[in-house]
């Protein structure tokens, strides 16, 4: 039988053969919609013109569509070829195109630490809370994994009807209806066409295929912001207990489900296609603060999602919050660089779980947990992991009690000491519980500092830092029956110091700019409670309807939450107002009046903390404020070489300023070579009558001289705008610092009576 042949004209060939190739979701951006407003069809069939375009025919164009950005953001999300990709890239009118990125998420008395909830109110009328009516007319975005409705933390038991601004829906889908929206939770949205393109239809035996929260992520960041206050509330075996409370007790929520699970794996993932998504409808449906959780690996601004998004979410004069990652205390890992985004980093409260551990020698060493499982009153015998192993178990890893790894002929009947390092704090519990051990002693990585993650596990356990982790394995290296207990844990509050940097929060310098200081602020991050799920995942039985967490995802919603009650006081504050607001006013002291320590009792530095650690009573009169505006920040971009046409009736100068002369609330010098000038610019937001003097001081790095012409501000009215000029020069001595060390310090405005600090932190490097 003779074969047949299917003959392709020449002239089709390359199209089919970039139909044939491998595709990746890829983001298309135009930048801002031009000539006014369209309809959302039209744009649509603009968008599919220009896959038509790179495709085999019309049929495949529509089919490769996943999102078609519309409302504030223009640009699309498809499945492309490298070569499709590449043809796009080069159209004029095209800003970027760019792989649909992955994120990550950055996983009571928090409020009463910074202020915003005292201990005894003495002057109702005038604490910020009652100034912001609770956030009441706010509406505040959250992108992250969805919520559990049904928390108490999200009622709207007595809350008044929804604000008319309000534009957004309530998106149905299993285990979630219209119905678990409320004057609360306003409106709920979720995008999963980027996750499914990339790891196939969702696996819903192990998420809910709608806004319902599975993993409590996104429930516990929402009640941290927004959550109502609800009394007598409790971690899992009464810890903690008090009032739980949001920062923004009244604010209205809306939830934009952008996170799924990774298939057999721990964790869940974020894309840049459904996160544009979800920030393009969040800004037509009329949110004033956004509060993201979610980071990735710093990528230049126009091929970033968040960032992009958030560029659009500032024109709009929406807040834009974000964690700084978790990837501390190493340096340069900050995440959520841009400028026009508050890069929140996490450090402690005062407050700990105290659960020590006494020794067979009478050694008694600080512990903590929140684990309600406690040990009779007596002495167990006492050993490390690496000596309780499997014979096949790999050396490298002998004592961090990995799944599947000790002997339960050895360990049986005893309390094991396991090392931080692979695998989850929670799995080495499960694995000592599985070998039959009654205790864990869960030692610290020397990174770690003294911070201690307080959890709650399966079995009686507790968290000892590394040293002292180390002096248990001494004692237990020193006798042949080594024994232990430990003490039931207890809530210690008002302890000191606090706060402390948090061994995880990412730190600068700035990757992407070095001269724009990152992160901006610090916030509660450690062992948050906050309101849970109502699910048990596989093996894990701590339940509970509140749950403390630990992260930047946990520090980001307490600055959204402070953004919004300043939202609320002054509606007509740009969100660089709000942003300088908060970050001149926060504070580098702890509870000690000693300057904020890292997890190593080491002065931290901006690098750490940013301006410091947010105070949300006193950014509300900040006296001064360093405005910036939509076009700042666009030529902010030119300055950097990153814009084209973002936005069609801007256009760059041929020289633009350089970057560092963005009228930013923070100084950030790169490579200093003999003297720099850098102008600034503040309006008075104080008040008061007649004249207003603020008075220039600074404590600059170490070998830098700091001077600001001129030294004396003078204003006379609200809205005023007064210029400064800072001029840094490295001194000749060389040995007061080296190449390309940074040193640390900070200048400020004061006036006469001290009423308004503003305070900016600088960081400087020799060239």
């Amino acid at each position: 039988m003779a074969k047949k042949f299917v003959i392709i004209p020449l002239l089709l060939l390359p199209a089919l053969l970039a139909s044939c190739a491998e595709k990746q979701v890829y983001i298309v951006y135009f930048g801002e919609h031009s000539n006014g407003e369209k309809p959302l069809y039209e744009i649509e069939d603009t968008h599919h013109s220009y896959l038509l375009s790179v495709k085999f025919n019309e049929e495949e164009a529509r089919a490769s569509l996943l999102y078609s950005y519309k409302h504030s953001i223009n640009g699309f999300a498809a499945l492309l070829s490298s070569d499709e990709a590449s043809k796009l890239s080069e159209m004029e009118e095209v800003v970027s195109v760019f792989e649909s990125g992955q994120y990550y998420m950055h996983t009571t008395r928090s409020w009463k630490f910074v202020g915003l909830l005292p201990e005894e109110q003495t002057n109702k009328d005038e604490d910020l809370l009652s100034k912001a009516s609770y956030g009441r007319q706010v509406i505040v975005g959250l992108l992250d994994g969805g919520v559990w409705p049904e928390s108490h933390s999200f009622s709207d038991f007595g809350m008044e009807p929804i604000p008319k601004s309000w534009k957004g829906i309530c998106q149905s889908g299993p285990a979630f209806n219209s119905s678990h929206c409320n004057r609360k939770l306003i409106g709920a949205r979720y995008y999963i066409k980027g996750y499914e393109q990339r790891y196939g239809p969702l696996n819903t035996s192990e998420d809910y295929r709608s806004c319902r929260d599975r993993y409590g992520h996104g429930t516990h960041t929402a009640s941290i912001l927004g959550g109502r206050r609800v009394h007598n509330v409790s971690a899992m075996g009464g810890f903690a207990r008090g009032t739980a409370s949001g920062g923004a007790p009244l604010v209205r929520l809306a939830i934009y489900k952008v996170c799924w699970p990774i298939p057999k794996e721990d964790e869940n993932i974020c894309f840049d296609a459904d996160m544009l998504a979800a920030i393009d409808d969040a800004i037509a449906d009329g949110v004033h603060v956004l509060s993201i959780s979610i980071g990735g690996d710093p990528k230049m601004y126009t091929r970033d999602g968040i960032a992009i998004g958030a560029l659009h979410c500032l024109k709009n004069n929406i807040v834009v919050s974000c964690s700084a990652g978790n990837s501390g205390p190493d340096p340069s890992t900050s995440e959520n660089l841009a400028p026009w985004i508050i890069t929140v980093g996490a450090s402690s409260i005062d407050r700990k779980f105290l659960a020590p551990v006494v020794l067979g020698n009478g050694q008694k060493i600080e512990g903590q947990t929140v684990t309600a499982r406690k040990l009779e009153k007596k002495m167990y015998p006492l050993t490390y992991a690496a000596n309780v192993i499997k014979q096949n178990v790999s050396k490298d890893v002998a004592g961090q009690c990995l799944p599947g790894s000790l002997s339960s002929k050895k360990v049986k009947g005893k309390i094991v000491l396991c090392m931080r390092g692979n695998g989850s704090r929670f799995g080495k519990g499960i694995e000592v519980k599985r070998a039959g051990g009654v205790g864990f002693i869960l030692g610290n990585i020397p990174a770690g500092g003294a911070e201690i993650a307080s959890d709650v596990h399966v079995l009686p356990a507790t968290t000892v830092n590394h040293t002292d982790a180390i002096r248990i394995l001494e004692y237990i290296n020193s006798t042949q029956h080594p024994i232990a207990t430990i003490i039931p844990a207890k809530t210690v509050p008002h302890t000191k110091p606090a706060p402390l940097m948090a061994a995880f929060s990412s730190r600068g310098p700035n990757v992407m700019d070095p001269n724009i200081l990152k992160p901006d602020i610090t916030a509660p991050g450690l062992n948050i409670l906050a309101a849970w799920t109502g699910t048990k995942l596989e093996e894990d039985q701590r339940g509970g309807k509140y749950v403390f967490e630990s992260g930047t995802s946990m520090a980001c919603p307490h600055v959204a939450a402070a953004a919004a009650l300043l939202k609320a006081i002054h509606p007509t504050w740009s969100s660089a107002a709000i942003k300088s607001a908060l970050m001149t006013t926060a504070s580098i002291v702890d509870n000690r009046g000693l300057p904020i320590s890292d997890e190593f009792g080491n002065v931290a530095t901006p690098f750490a903390y940013g301006s410091g650690h947010f105070r949300p009573t006193k950014a509300v009169d900040p006296g001064l404020v360093y405005d910036a505006s939509y076009s700042d920040y666009l030529l902010y971009l030119c300055s950097l070489g990153s814009v084209k046409k973002i936005d069609p009736t801007f256009k760059c100068p041929k020289q633009p300023p350089t970057s560092i002369n963005l009228n930013y609330p923070s100084l950030a010098v790169s490579k200093l070579n003999g003297t720099m000038s850098v102008k600034r610019t503040v309006t008075n937001v104080g008040g008061g009558r007649g004249k207003i003097f603020y008075f220039f001081t600074s404590q600059p790095p170490k070998g830098i001289s700091v001077k600001a012409s001129p030294s004396i501000l003078v204003f006379d009215h609200v809205g005023q705008r007064k210029s400064f000029t800072i001029t840094l020069e490295a001194l000749s001595d060389k040995s007061l610092r080296k190449h390309g060390e940074y040193g640390f310090g900070w200048y400020k405005w004061t006036d006469p009576h001290a009423l308004h600090v503003v305070r900016s932190p600088i960081a400087v490097s020799i060239a």
